[in-house]
C-alpha cells in the first residue's frame, strides 16, 4: 500500500488527512493519508525510514523553509518563493530522492483571482511566514503590488501600529497568513482599522477553521468581501496529487 502525509507540529488543525483518505476511498486508490506530527524537522529522516512505501509528503506550520536544505530539488517557483509545501518522494535503489514544490501559490491565486476587480491594485499580507511568501508570489503574478504587515520591524515591512485607515484605503486586498483567530483561538483577530473598510475590501483568510474568522466578521460587518482557505485548501490538495503522480516532473 502507498503512503502519502503531512509532516508539521502541532497538527490538529489540519483537513488533509480528511480529504486525502476519502479520495482513496471513493477512487478505489490502494494508499493511506498519515499525520506525522514531529516536533523537529530533523525528524523527518526517521518518518522516511519507517516508511519505505511513502510517496508524497505535505508541509505545513513551521517546516515549509526549514525543510528545503534537507531536499535534492525543488521547482523553480518553490526557489523563487523560498517555500515548500509538498515533496514528491521517489526511490531509486537504496536512495531517498526528496523533490520540492510548492501547491500555496496555485491554490490561492485560482481561489481568489475570481474576487478581484479593476480597482484591487495593492495588497496587503499579515504575516512573513513561508505562506506568506507564495501568497506574495501568487497576487505579484495577478498584478498587485504587495506590502507585508508583521508586528516586528523587518526590511520590506510596515508594523500594525502603521496600518491607518489610508492604508485600508490603498491597500484594498487583505490576506492573513498568520494563525491569529485559528481555533480554538477565535477570539482573535489581527489588529486593524476595520472601520476604514468597505464594499471594496476584500478580506481572504487563508484559515478555515473556523468557517468565518473573527477578522472575515469584522470586515463583513463594513460591507467587505470576505473568503476563507477552504477553497484554497481544496485546490491545493488536488495540485499535490498532481506533483506526486502526475505530469508535473520539473
Amino acid at each position: 500500500m502507498d503512503k502519502y502525509g503531512l509532516i508539521g507540529y502541532p497538527l490538529g488543525h489540519s483537513l488533509s488527512k480528511s480529504y486525502f483518505n476519502e479520495k482513496f476511498e471513493n477512487e478505489k486508490i490502494n494508499a493511506r493519508y498519515i499525520n506525522f506530527e514531529i516536533p523537529s524537522i530533523d525528524d523527518l529522516a526517521e518518518v522516511l525510514a519507517r516508511n519505505p512505501e511513502l510517496k508524497g509528503l505535505n508541509v505545513t506550520i513551521p517546516y515549509k523553509e526549514k525543510v528545503i536544505p534537507l531536499l535534492d530539488s525543488i521547482s523553480p517557483e518553490a526557489k523563487v518563493i523560498g517555500a515548500v509545501n509538498v515533496i514528491r518522494v521517489e526511490h531509486k535503489g537504496n536512495r531517498t530522492i526528496l523533490k520540492g514544490f510548492n501547491s500555496d501559490v496555485i491554490g490561492f491565486t485560482k481561489s481568489i483571482e475570481p474576487m478581484l476587480e479593476s480597482f484591487h491594485k495593492k495588497a496587503l499580507i499579515l504575516g512573513t511566514g513561508g505562506s506568506s511568501k507564495a501568497i506574495d508570489y501568487g497576487l505579484r503574478s495577478l498584478g498587485l503590488e504587495t506590502l507585508f504587515v508583521s508586528r516586528f520591524n523587518r526590511p520590506g515591512t510596515i508594523r500594525y501600529d502603521m496600518v491607518s485607515p489610508e492604508t485600508i484605503k490603498e491597500y484594498n486586498v487583505i490576506v492573513n497568513c498568520t494563525p491569529r483567530g485559528m481555533y480554538p483561538h477565535t477570539y482573535e483577530c489581527p489588529d486593524l482599522p476595520y472601520e476604514a473598510m468597505d464594499e471594496h475590501t476584500i478580506l481572504y483568510d487563508l484559515l478555515y477553521n473556523p468557517d468565518s474568522t473573527l477578522f472575515m466578521e469584522k470586515g463583513a460587518e463594513h460591507s467587505a468581501t470576505v473568503k476563507n482557505g477552504l477553497e484554497m485548501l481544496l485546490l491545493q490538495a488536488f495540485a499535490s496529487w498532481e506533483f506526486w503522480n502526475g505530469g508535473t516532473n520539473r
